[in-house]
């Protein structure tokens, strides 16, 4: 499935302005580690894109979240898609690369989200990456982004420092679409 025809149907399934801008921030930060593990950057973009596209169809069953993203993009999209949308939903253990990176970088573009809303300028650009540690520690602050699946990226090779700072910089690149 190419990007423009996964936009269309993100848009059609996802009308939620805010979680659309999540499904790109995913994307971006996905983009980015797939380049830096020698990884196929479309491949993993696309899992971000559409990691959350039956969200608002299944906010009533939970349960359902994830499974029906892979009825939906089945033939669509590479296996390995529905797979990661799948294990980032909580339906598979973690068995590849790609799986373990969704469910890290999933939490952390919340996390860095939260970071740039307590700011006054409500920018990306006024963040770093101690400002992200930072607030990482802070347990109460953006409860709901899960340090434990964030520190994930340590199975990617990455320190926390080093994968906060790569999602930072994804995101601080389409700042714009993202609204901050």
């Amino acid at each position: 499935m190419e990007r423009e025809k996964a936009l269309i149907l993100l848009q059609e399934k996802l009308p939620n302005k805010n979680l659309f801008k999540h499904s790109l921030a995913v994307e971006v930060c996905l983009k980015a580690l797939a380049s830096r593990l020698g990884q196929d950057s479309q491949t993993w973009a696309l899992a971000g894109l559409l990691h959350d596209i039956d969200y608002e169809i299944t906010k009533e069953q939970p349960g359902r979240h994830g499974l029906l993203a892979g009825e939906i993009l089945q033939g669509q999209v590479p296996e390995e898609v529905i797979q990661a949308i799948a294990a980032h939903a909580g339906h598979k253990e973690k068995r590849t690369l790609l799986e373990e990176a969704i469910c890290a970088v999933d939490p952390l573009t919340g996390l860095i989200v939260a970071c740039a809303l307590i700011r006054p300028e409500k920018k990306l650009s006024v963040i770093d990456t101690a400002f992200v540690l930072n607030r990482f520690g802070e347990k109460r602050f953006a409860a709901g982004a899960d340090r434990e699946a964030i520190k994930g990226c340590e199975k990617l090779g990455l320190s926390l420092e080093s994968f906060i700072t790569l999602c930072l910089e994804a995101m601080k690149k389409i700042a714009p679409q993202l609204g901050l």
